[in-house]
């Protein structure tokens, strides 16, 4: 029997396996880096053990530290997680050779399934249906699109789609170059790119007395960089032959590698819906939370159960309703999906029922509490979000509505774009596919049309808690029997004109005079610090708006919004030269250019620093043609948002903003994010 667990990992996932822990009654032992000491994981651990370092290779990537770990805090066995060793066959083998117990399949099957070609090969050979090959060096037009992948790698790293045969040598050498990097295996291969295609997957537990339950399908479809973003289970919109078809390739896979706990294969299936064997994760996956709720399991639990040597029961349980998942991110879509650091002020998700039999069911896992600090070193996923319910329609409702309703007060997030996403028809109808992102993304990251109104909340609670702070004789000595002179706060690009009256307030908003509740405009009702009631077209809306330092966070029913106050007077001192590409997002600069130097001519979109944040490796590319006149940037050096990493003096004019593409980006088309090029007289930036 295990009486004590080490997770190797961090974050979400080891706040998920010490709940587990918890309710079986084993003792909990966290690591942790030094970015981490105050992690949610660590507080919620019985014992935590510090590896030194902040770096992932330094301390969640050493397999020798955790082991000394392990054994320095009295665990009996040690749960990788997913990400960093949980894949890694050697570092099974250590735990075992320790004399502890590993929670995951024997080193033998994760050696198997390690590298996607041998997988591949090995599927073959058991007759699992897969998409050909092809060889790069012999690649025509005919094969388009490809997509190279790393045969070593995972979460999007290393995989590149070229349309384009011009472009295939510069991304095998990127592709190649990221997954020696990421993986320590530059190997990368080939394989026709399928369009409009479907990620489906099937939930395997296997136990050492020769049973394989297959629990299901998932669809991970909603994906950005080829990391998901949406999952659910059932997979919808699926016939039961192929329902059926898929389970019994899973279970086929399992046994071809004699597997032993949970995992998951991984399928795609083409528009005709040909299904075709990717990978198989060795490990638990992150959307294992529908799968749970689904079936009305604990993975966790039986991971733990299978590992001390329980058989599983003949057939696993029958499947009920639907459930969805949301992967919640620190990261601005409409930015490429650049990652986002800072304070985590608040991060509020409305609770639901956590019984079946009582009705829809909301669940929240997540290694974050307000107050905490989001950094650079991980992943910036923040929470996942799961919603169970009898139906699918029902369950989308319920996730969409507490994402909604969810108060998020610090950096950027993807929250808006998934509300967006779970009301699109083509999600709806069960339609959407893996280039849903990339048709759909410019409207899901249109501005909020109601964020003209979030800010005339803003400016009205700013006005009325300084009223409120000012003293009794200075509130009754500027009392006067008319309108005050014209007020006017700014947020982004929303300046709201507002006058103090003695029956509240008057709002000008967009160069129109707001009185009353007159058709089109809009006025405040319940002018009160913290909660704002505005008539807008006769409809009453409340608005809770709050305040940390520079930033103003305004939440409704109908939406949220984060704002930026305006200053009215630059800082003279904040000024940049002509041409200067700053950093766009905080990192470290793990690449630069091959022959970069001061005096080298660049041309516009041509990729000049790497840097990598928060798992994913970011292309920053030559805003303009011309020479390289200032080159600040060092490799391996911590870079902030805004650091000046070079300078172009451009022979055509440079746009004020520089390209930043991630990994995954699609060839010939470089994705541009905001204020990374400063002009003449323009302000430094703002995180």
């Amino acid at each position: 029997m295990i009486e004590s667990l080490l997770v190797a990992n961090r974050g979400e996932i080891a706040c998920r396996v010490f709940r587990t822990c918890r309710e079986l009654g084993v003792a909990t032992v966290a690591v942790f880096s030094d970015a981490d000491a105050g992690a949610l994981h660590v507080r919620e651990a019985d014992t935590a053990v510090r590896l030194p370092g902040a770096a992932p290779a330094d301390t969640y990537l050493r397999g020798d530290l955790i082991v000394q770990a392990a054994l320095a805090a009295g665990a009996d066995a040690v749960h990788p997680g997913y990400g960093f060793l949980s894949e890694n066959a050697e570092f099974a083998r250590a735990v075992l050779d320790a004399g502890l117990v590993w929670i995951g399949p024997p080193p033998e099957a994760i050696e198997a399934m390690a590298s996607k070609t041998r997988a591949k090969k090995l599927m073959g050979a058991a007759g699992v249906p897969l998409l050909a090959p092809v060889d790069p060096a012999t690649a025509g037009a005919a094969d388009l699109p490809l997509l190279l992948k790393a045969a070593a790698g995972g979460g999007g790293r290393g995989m590149r789609v070229v349309r384009e045969l011009r472009f295939l040598a510069a991304e095998m050498t990127e592709a190649t170059a990221e997954a020696r990097s990421a993986f320590g295996d530059g190997e990368v291969f080939a394989e026709p790119y399928v369009e409009h295609g479907r990620h489906v997957e099937v939930q395997i537990l296997a136990d050492a007395h020769g049973t394989v339950w297959a629990l299901g399908t998932r669809d991970c479809s909603l994906q950005r960089r080829h990391q998901k973003v949406i999952e659910e289970s059932p997979a919808p919109g699926l016939p039961d032959e192929s329902r059926a078809a898929l389970r019994d390739a899973a279970v086929a896979v399992a046994r071809v590698v004699g597997y032993r706990g949970a995992g998951t294969v991984e399928f795609l299936i083409d528009a005709d819906g040909r299904p075709y064997f990717l990978e198989m994760n060795t490990r638990l996956q992150v959307e294992h939370p529908v799968t749970e709720e689904v079936f009305g399991l604990d993975l966790v639990a039986l991971q733990l159960s299978v590992a001390e040597g329980a058989a599983l029961p003949a057939r696993p349980p029958a499947a009920h309703g639907h459930a969805v998942e949301a992967r919640l991110y620190a990261e601005d879509p409409a930015r490429d999906w650049a990652p986002q650091t800072g304070t985590l002020h608040t991060l509020e998700v409305p609770a639901g029922r956590q019984d079946h039999r009582a009705g829809p069911r909301l669940r929240v896992d997540t290694g974050y509490t307000g107050g905490d600090t989001i950094g650079v070193h991980y992943d910036p996923m923040l929470a996942k979000v799961i919603a169970w319910a009898p139906t699918r329609a029902e369950a989308i409702r319920r996730l969409r509505s507490a994402l909604l309703r969810a108060r998020l007060h610090g950096p950027v997030t993807n929250r808006e774009l998934l509300v967006r996403s779970l009301s699109h028809p083509d999600f709806l109808s069960g339609r959407a596919d893996t280039g849903f992102y990339e048709r759909h993304l410019g409207a899901l990251t249109a501005p909020a049309p109601g964020e003209r109104f979030a800010a005339i909340a803003a400016a009205i609670a700013d006005a009325a808690s300084r009223s409120r702070r000012a003293s009794v004789p200075a509130r009754l000595g500027g009392w006067r029997n008319m309108a005050s002179a014209a007020h006017s706060k700014t947020y982004g690009e929303h300046e709201v004109r507002y006058r103090l009256t003695r029956d509240g307030f008057d709002v000008e908003a967009d160069g129109v005079r707001v009185i009353g509740a007159a058709a089109g405009n809009a006025a405040g009702t319940a002018a009160a610090p913290g909660r704002i009631g505005l008539d807008i077209d006769g409809v009453v809306r409340h608005f809770e708006v709050t305040v940390h330092g520079g930033e103003v966070y305004v939440d409704s029913a109908a939406g949220s919004y984060r704002l930026v106050a305006r200053p009215r007077f630059t800082d003279p001192r904040r000024r940049t030269e002509p041409g200067s590409l700053l950093a766009p997002m905080p990192g470290t600069v793990v690449r630069i250019a091959d022959g970069l130097a001061e005096g080298v001519a660049v041309t516009a979109g041509q990729p000049l620093f790497w840097l990598e944040a928060m798992k994913m490796e970011h292309r920053v590319t030559a805003p303009a043609s011309g020479t390289l006149t200032a080159l600040h940037a060092v490799l391996g050096r911590q870079v902030d948002v805004g650091t000046l990493l070079a300078v172009v003096t451009g022979t055509t004019a440079v746009t004020g903003t520089a390209a930043v593409t991630g990994t995954a980006a699609v060839t010939g088309t470089a994705a541009v994010t905001d204020a990374a090029v400063v002009t003449d007289a323009q302000e430094e930036p703002q995180p």
